[in-house]
């Protein structure tokens, strides 16, 4: 998994057919998805379930690139080798999830998988200052976990704080929630490089019809052509 600043866009499956959810990341992947992003929740960190760890081994023979994991739960570290078993290429823990969060990162990245770490709207950039060096990627909410299809909410300045605190260190910014094509270019101006879109991506389109699928992410796409990279 090399490192590059360009723009990526990672559909979240939570706003796919649940039926399909195989057919649906290799029908997303062919139409121009870079990463596939699984939404894990627990109905406890976050007022939603939706799936664990067998759905991520089931769904990985299906995806050809990157499985990008985000585990909205509390506690984490006892799932973390579950989930990397399961073939998450990255696993993204909540600041706000335990007390302990350089011992989940680090437990992340002794799994094998590139260990990312998740900041709510409400949790200013300055909580991950001293754990860059333990990062992958910085996952910036820009809506409050639990359910697809809110409000985006402008992080635009927390983004930019995030950049220049990250500086050439090979670390993603990840934005999630409420982005579309409008949304898109304000975030990759602020400074992110992966987009998580569901509906904007999911919307109109079906495993047997999957070409709206395509123009959607190629809409977001060059939204932000120009923008930060």
């Amino acid at each position: 998994m090399s490192f590059d600043r360009s723009i990526k866009i990672a559909p979240s499956i939570l706003a796919s057919d649940f039926a399909n959810f195989g057919a649906e990341c290799a029908a997303v992947e062919a139409q121009g998805a870079d990463w596939i992003h699984v939404d894990v929740m627990d109905g406890h960190f976050v007022p939603n379930i939706t799936f664990g760890a067998a759905t991520c081994a089931a769904i990985r023979p299906h995806i050809k690139g990157i499985m990008d994991v985000h585990l909205m739960i509390s506690p984490v570290d006892a799932y973390i080798e579950d989930f990397a078993r399961a073939g998450a290429d990255i696993i993204t823990a909540h600041v706000e999830a335990g007390p302990h969060i350089h011992r989940t990162l680090q437990a992340i990245r002794a799994s094998g998988a590139k260990a990312g770490v998740a900041l709510n709207p409400g949790t200013p950039a300055s909580a991950v200052a001293e754990l860059l060096d333990l990062a992958d990627l910085v996952c910036v909410m820009t809506v409050n976990p639990g359910f697809g299809g809110q409000k985006f909410i402008d992080m635009s300045k927390k983004i930019m704080s995030l950049r220049e605190m990250i500086g050439d260190r090979p670390i993603h910014i990840e934005i999630d929630g409420g982005v579309d094509p409008v949304t898109a270019p304000l975030v990759a101006r602020a400074g992110a490089d992966v987009l998580v879109a569901g509906s904007a991506v999911f919307r109109g389109g079906s495993v047997s019809d999957p070409a709206p699928y395509g123009k959607n992410i190629r809409a977001i796409r060059e939204a932000t052509a120009g923008t930060y990279v």
